[in-house]
């Protein structure tokens, strides 16, 4: 598992006209190539009246598939350049559809490189994109004399806490980044003078939106 990468939110769109053409991109978060044909065929079916439906995805941790489709664009123009964003971007998990409505007015090749491009961005962005960082779960169990301290103690810190579990004891279920993980043990074990039971609890990861980056030429 990765320490943190980058993705899109589940899904969106947007769209743009260049030269009377109508570019509209479809972004989706897939996690496996049946997802992503499944959703190119979605969106080929919504637009089987469009002159392209063009698409490419990046899936795995370390980008294992890369596929792109021109669908009858001059070759290397539509689904490399989506491709090329995805790459640029460093976004896994990601597919990508721009559909193209033909406006009349011819682009050549180095206009629909740029036309596809630029959708494929504007759609990301419109999207949004997340980093996915990984992080250890913990449970961490006390006395009910130390719930306020210990709740009190861990909002303040800023540690997140995902449920607390009001039983015979009470436990804390609190996400922790992996570097932190002895640093917090350590900490916890302090505030409580070591009335405290800790289980690690598997690993998940949380998502944070991230800053929209400019394009870079």
């Amino acid at each position: 598992m990765l320490e943190q990468y980058y993705t899109v939110n589940t899904n969106g769109s947007d769209e743009q006209v260049i030269q009377k053409s109508r570019f509209i991109g479809y972004v989706r978060r897939v996690e496996t190539e049946d997802q992503a044909q499944a959703f190119i065929q979605e969106i080929k079916k919504k637009h089987h009246d469009a002159t392209h439906n063009c698409s490419a995805y990046m899936i795995g941790e370390h980008n294992q598939i890369q596929k792109a489709n021109d669908d009858g664009e001059p070759s290397g123009t539509a689904g490399v350049p989506i491709l090329e964003v995805l790459k640029k971007k460093d976004l896994k998990d990601t597919a990508v559809v721009i559909t193209r409505y033909f406006g009349g007015i011819k682009l050549g090749a180095g206009g629909l490189i740029r036309a596809y491009s630029s959708t494929t961005s504007l759609a990301l962005n419109t999207t949004g994109i997340v980093k996915r960082k990984r992080m250890q779960k913990l449970k961490i169990t006390v006395t009910y004399p130390l719930l306020g301290k210990v709740e009190n103690e861990l909002r303040n810190a800023d540690y997140s806490i995902e449920t607390i579990d009001y039983l015979e004891q009470v436990t804390f279920h609190v996400l922790v980044s992996l570097a932190n993980v002895s640093k917090f043990q350590d900490w916890i074990i302090d505030i409580t003078n070591n009335q405290v039971v800790i289980h690690l609890d598997g690993e998940t990861y949380i998502e944070l939106p991230e800053q929209k980056k400019e394009e870079h030429s």
